[in-house]
């Protein structure tokens, strides 16, 4: 995986802020693309949903 700070998201090219896991495709995304339950989560913090997984990267 790339360094995080460097991390674009998937949808827009804004940087990312953090991992989405839905099922099989996974995903780096901004605020804007991000799932609820990725915005939720506090910098640093991940979660599991059934076959879902957010990862929120640490604050920069």
């Amino acid at each position: 995986m790339a360094d995080e700070r460097e991390t674009k998201c998937a949808v827009c090219g804004a940087p990312a802020i953090g991992t989405q896991v839905m099922g099989c495709c996974a995903a780096e995304v901004c605020a804007v693309h991000a799932h609820p339950s990725l915005l939720a989560l506090a910098p640093g913090e991940s979660r599991a949903e059934g076959d879902c997984y957010f990862r929120r990267y640490p604050a920069r």
